[in-house]
């Protein structure tokens, strides 16, 4: 490998110019005195991939389409050890889905956090009363309905009931006024949600294409019954729910630390969390220093080519994935996975070009199943390796304490 080879790589796996990784190599290498990262990240790759290619039963000059269908096929398979071991759950009978829950919770992190107050949350329902909601279950009044609904059932179903408009432009504004003293530390609650939501909740599920979210602010989890009748959604759903235990609790962390730190802009600061804002270009750095965006959410969800997904950043999602792997590996068969979140490469075609293959679990998943619509997923994939770029030079301790630190700012120099 010469000493352009393994930058031009790295180049293109993050779809990045290769001007700017050579730029962040020399200053990276400057700043920390240390050298040979990014040769040895490359190097790291390659032998992860090797290894695992060995297992798959597969060389290093396999085709695309043989590395892709292996992977699928490991998921397939690791999905269909989990169905059998929690006794072929289906997902639209909520006690199934219950089953998904509680082995989610046996691999999760389980401590207290720090969520809205029960009653403050009640107080919101009532002061804008959610009308397509209270219609869906023939409800003439918010009283009423919380007098016989769940609480975070009744919040969740928010996502999927009430438009956009209301919830950002009514519902939400009322969290302007938020203050530290609304908040207080319970666990995390995981809801199954009931039968009665079901009917209402199915065009949200095929539309965003699962049947998992969360509500940052509650530190509520929740589960759609629903099923999508596609393969893979066993284990898609178990990974989800793990990874929204790491996104839940790194949330409410900040949230404590508004609290503590600034309590007068809390609300503002909050607010800026639950949109996940990003900066729309990353500063200059200053003297000899180094400039990272802070991009809290998948931008390539969105848009794919985003200029920001080609500067310099850190993705927290990337770190809750991650975690959330690690986790995951504590289930028998599921160990294949661990440590591969950064890792993929190129490989060819029958045309003789070259496509991009991800290692990474969650892409690997999600394109199982959207595998009718022929989506390939790459963006956990990429989004690791920037973060693992960062975590090479100064350890994930310093990744997410710079993360937490610089979130609401968007971006920081090292």
């Amino acid at each position: 490998m010469n000493s352009i080879s393994y930058q031009e790589k790295i180049a293109k796996i993050l779809r990045a110019e290769k001007e700017t990784i050579i730029q962040l190599e020399r200053d990276l290498n400057r700043i920390t005195g240390k050298s040979n990262f990014f040769y040895s990240l490359v190097e790291e790759n390659d032998r992860l991939i090797n290894d695992f290619l060995d297992i798959l039963g597969l060389g290093r000059n396999s085709m695309a389409l043989d590395v892709y269908d292996a992977l699928i096929s490991k998921v397939e398979s690791d999905d269909l050890r989990i169905f059998q071991t929690l006794k072929n759950p289906q997902l639209s009978e909520p006690k199934d889905c219950q089953r998904i829950v509680d082995l989610a919770k046996d691999v999760s992190p389980r401590r207290k956090g720090f969520f809205l107050k029960k009653e403050v949350a009640q107080g919101f329902l009532k002061a804008e009363p959610p009308q397509k909601v209270l219609k869906a279950l023939d409800y003439q009044s918010v009283a009423a309905m919380l007098a016989k609904e769940d609480l975070f059932e009744v919040y969740s179903s928010l996502r999927f009931l009430e438009d956009s408009e209301w919830l950002n432009n009514r519902f939400f504004k009322q969290y302007q006024g938020l203050k530290p003293g609304d908040f207080e530390e319970r666990e995390i609650e995981v809801k199954v949600l009931g039968s009665q939501w079901v009917e209402a909740a199915e065009k949200f599920v095929q539309k965003k294409y699962h049947n998992i979210s969360h509500l940052k602010e509650l530190g509520v989890i929740f589960v759609i019954p629903v099923s999508l009748k596609v393969s893979g959604e066993i284990l898609r759903t178990l990974s989800l729910l793990v990874h929204y235990f790491y996104e839940v609790y790194f949330y409410s962390d900040l949230a404590q630390q508004f609290a503590e730190k600034n309590p007068k802009e809390f609300a503002k600061n909050f607010i800026s969390l639950l949109r996940g804002d990003v900066l729309r270009s990353l500063p200059s750095s200053s003297n000899d220093r180094c400039s990272f965006l802070v991009i809290q959410r998948y931008l390539g969800k969105d848009d794919e080519n985003d200029h920001r997904l080609f500067l310099p950043h850190l993705n927290p999602e990337a770190l809750h994935w991650d975690r959330a792997e690690e986790a995951l590996a504590k289930i028998e068969g599921l160990d294949f996975w661990k440590d591969l979140d950064w890792v993929g490469d190129f490989f060819k075609i029958e045309t003789g070009s070259e496509v991009l293959i991800s290692f990474n679990l969650v892409d690997t998943i999600m394109s199982l199943v959207k595998e009718k619509e022929m989506i390939k997923y790459l963006y956990h994939h990429q989004e690791a390796l920037w973060n693992k770029i960062f975590i090479s030079y100064f350890g994930q301790e310093k990744m997410e304490e710079m993360i937490k630190e610089n979130i609401i700012k968007g971006w920081f120099e090292v």
